[in-house]
């Protein structure tokens, strides 16, 4: 693997520089792990960077762990404000920070109001004031009628906008059709601005289940196959053709991106596009690249999402198509509620509404809780598949980074970035347990699961606001995190994607 030339110098503080020093250190997708010392300025940036490992009177010494930029998780929903019970920012700041994560970008709903106007920017940003342990950036949204505010909600800092093709499940977020997206994309035409699909339509015909003639509305709603049934491959296919003939129409000034992509039916159309030198990304998520349809208990309904979770065969495709650069990147689409929206049996009596089904997969809310906890799922189920640590950095972090308009300051350790750093140690492992999870409802697919790959620390911007060797020492949950919240607001120019 090449080795990534170092810049050594840049203008200096007159206060003294602070070492962050190791014996592993990743500084990028593009280098190799060895030891290096990264000196900062009071400010938070990266001043100087040396090949070797100097632990004397260095602020952060991590030892044989390996240290390297922190993760950059582009679709979290915070739910801040309107929906706090769903989440917040304090608890959704605290939970990526201690799972590596030192950005995070958030979505433009499940908030009330949605962020579709620069009055909802504006609001969300006051709100989320004083709160955040990690830096937060927004996106906004596109839906029918706002294509008016969207240069505006560009220059105000929103780092790019996201639509629905299908219903969003919330009522204030309505989804958009094609004569809609052109006035929006015609809107954003002149300032290069992103457009994000959730790439689902509805197709003609009544979805059956694949295994029987029994007709959708006669199948037993606790069961997974159910649910699955109702949001069939074809429904992505659909929406992503629609997503690469407007991207086609718009190419190059309207950069198109496909959030969380699950069918791998749709592989084929996202390569030749690609190969056609369309301004297309995608992602996908922790979810699909470590969860098989096939291990969906019934009434289990904290692994509901749409799109949903699907085989073991398609998430063989979906690894696939990662490692080879199909896929760009990977997020948690963190996309948590209250219990008793998602039917679970854990609420207890009374708590389900008298007219709902316990486990019930058709009615229960779709979305799921992972921010802070992506690192491990990755790196265990990915290692096994020949993921490279370097692999990691260019899919949690770098490219995400890019994605959020932030390319030139988060993801990578260089000269003039941000001092964002993760410690871990990829070869210990750990139980995903109650007391370990930091967001609000800690419902999650992943509870008990072992995972290679332990946070040990989080620094953003030069200051460390999560320490797990303080968790263990106090007790106290609060006390792994800084005494004070430590992130910023992030609105600065959007920089270029490529």
């Amino acid at each position: 693997m090449a080795h990534c030339p170092l810049p050594t110098t840049m203008a200096q503080d007159e206060a003294p520089l602070r070492a962050f020093t190791g014996q592993r250190v990743l500084l990028s997708s593009a280098s190799e792990i060895g030891p290096a010392t990264i000196y900062v300025t009071s400010e938070g940036k990266i001043a100087r960077i040396t090949r070797t490992y100097t632990p004397d009177g260095a602020a952060l010494d991590a030892g044989a762990r390996l240290l390297m930029p922190g993760l950059v998780d582009a679709h979290v929903h915070i739910n801040q404000p309107g929906r706090t019970q769903w989440e917040g920012v304090v608890t959704a700041t605290h939970a990526a920070a201690s799972g590596g994560v030192t950005t995070v970008v958030d979505m433009p709903l499940n908030c009330i109001p949605s962020t579709v106007s620069v009055e909802a920017y504006r609001a969300k940003r006051e709100s989320f004031r004083d709160g955040m342990w990690v830096d937060v950036a927004t996106w906004g949204g596109v839906v029918p009628g706002n294509a008016g505010e969207l240069a505006a909600m560009l220059k105000a800092g929103a780092r790019g906008f996201k639509c629905f093709l299908c219903d969003s499940g919330v009522e204030e977020f309505p989804p958009v059709v094609e004569p809609e997206l052109r006035l929006a994309m015609r809107e954003l035409r002149a300032h290069n601005g992103l457009i994000m699909f959730h790439a689902e339509m509805d197709t003609p015909g009544e979805p059956t289940l694949e295994s029987s003639d029994l007709a959708l509305e006669s199948a037993d709603p606790t069961q997974y196959a159910t649910f699955l049934a109702s949001r069939p491959p074809a429904m992505e296919v659909k929406a992503i053709d629609v997503v690469i003939s407007l991207c086609r129409e718009f190419a190059p000034d309207v950069p198109c991106h496909i959030v969380h992509l699950s069918a791998a039916d749709a592989l084929p159309a996202i390569r030749r596009a690609k190969a056609e030198g369309l301004p297309l990304t995608v992602e996908t998520c922790f979810h699909y690249l470590t969860i098989g349809a096939e291990d969906v208990p019934a009434r289990s309904t904290e692994y509901k999402c749409c799109p949903p979770i699907r085989s073991h065969s398609n998430r063989d495709l979906l690894w696939a198509a990662v490692l080879d650069g199909t896929i760009d990147f990977v997020v948690s689409d963190h996309s948590p509620c209250t219990p008793d929206l998602k039917l679970h049996g854990c609420c207890g009596a009374g708590a389900i509404p008298q007219d709902a089904t316990e486990g019930d997969f058709m009615g229960a809310w779709g979305g799921i809780a992972s921010v802070g906890i992506g690192l491990p799922l990755l790196w265990t189920e990915g290692r096994r598949r020949g993921l490279l640590l370097q692999d990691v950095v260019r899919l949690v972090c770098e490219r995400t980074a890019v994605h959020a308009g932030v390319g030139e300051r988060k993801g990578r350790i260089a000269v003039g970035w941000d001092a964002d750093f993760v410690v871990w140690a990829p070869e210990e492992e750990s139980r995903i347990t109650r007391e370990r999870l930091h967001f609000r409802n800690k419902l999650t697919p992943y509870l008990e699961r072992v995972c290679a790959g332990v946070v040990c620390k989080t620094v953003v911007r030069g200051a460390v606001v999560y320490d797990a060797e303080r968790e263990e020492a106090g007790k106290d949950w609060e006390g792994a995190f800084s005494r004070l919240p430590l992130g910023q607001w992030i609105e600065s120019p959007v920089t270029p994607r490529t």
